[in-house]
């Protein structure tokens, strides 16, 4: 939902309940947010649409971040972005994406980012709490690594659910440097954002052998990509930013094909523009 804020003709509540209602028809039930897209804009139009057509907010699972603050928000005479995972600040941050939003409870919750400054044990009690209090079905990270969500963890005795990374054909250093190991060996569920690296995996080294791949199997070039994705043990979950509809129906469709092994290093071997070692 990181773009609704900027697509006008899925402002009217009545045209975005018809939009989500359609969704939900084709079996996706997840809808990811974060306070700062649109600057609380994509939470509030999202909450209209679900207001407009009562029986929605049972059907959909919401995902929403928050920890980014940026320097339009930043009440300080620096006026800096920075990030926030104090206690106070994040059970506002709760409370006030499930007013936006109109929903009794946030499916997931995820940290936007890790901050320096985090005390463990605070942040992991306010997460704690928002969990017991049925705020928060789960709570996860986004952007973290091993050794800053273990700190987080040690001090929570809830289980950190998710893990939204950045991934893709053209972004595969978390395959190499241990840290999606680490966050499925963790059990956390791999989310991934820019699973297209924002249309660089067309533009980069593998677009011939994705687009000549993805014609001999009657498949878009961007399924390809997401299926070369789920192919990974953890079977991420390709957070996509598009919401044209006919696009989303043929990621949807095309994700799901199953690829072999030759064929996923040999887009991988494409993409880095040499054989593995």
């Amino acid at each position: 939902m990181m773009r609704l804020h900027e697509v006008t003709d899925l402002h009217p509540p009545a045209r975005l309940a018809d939009w989500i209602e359609a969704r939900l028809d084709e079996g996706l039930e997840w809808f990811d947010h974060a306070d700062i897209y649109g600057d609380t804009q994509g939470e509030a139009l999202f909450g209209a649409a679900l207001r407009a057509r009562p029986g929605l907010a049972a059907r959909v699972r919401v995902v929403t971040k928050a920890s980014i603050v940026t320097p339009e928000r930043d009440a300080s005479p620096f006026r800096v972005k920075h990030y926030d995972s104090s206690p106070e600040y994040l059970t506002r941050a709760i409370d006030d994406s499930l007013a936006r939003l109109g929903v009794e409870h946030l499916d997931h919750f995820l940290l936007h980012r890790p901050s320096p400054l985090m005390d463990a044990e605070a942040t992991g009690r306010a997460l704690d709490d928002a969990i017991d209090a049925g705020k928060v079905g789960a709570v996860g990270v986004s952007n973290f690594l091993p050794d800053q969500w273990r700190r987080l963890q040690a001090a929570m005795h809830h289980q950190l659910a998710t893990h939204q990374l950045q991934l893709s054909l053209d972004h595969t250093q978390p395959l190499f440097d241990g840290t999606y190991d680490a966050l499925v060996g963790d059990g956390q569920i791999p989310l991934v954002w820019s699973p297209l690296d924002g249309g660089r995996v067309f533009q980069g080294p593998a677009e011939r052998l994705l687009i000549r791949l993805a014609e001999e199997r009657s498949l878009t070039p961007a399924g390809l990509a997401l299926a070369w994705l789920r192919a990974l043990p953890g079977r991420p979950r390709p957070v996509i930013g598009s919401l044209r509809e006919e696009r989303i129906a043929a990621l949807h469709a095309d994700a799901h094909t199953e690829m072999d092994r030759p064929t996923w290093y040999a887009l991988l071997e494409s993409a880095r523009g040499h054989e593995v070692a």
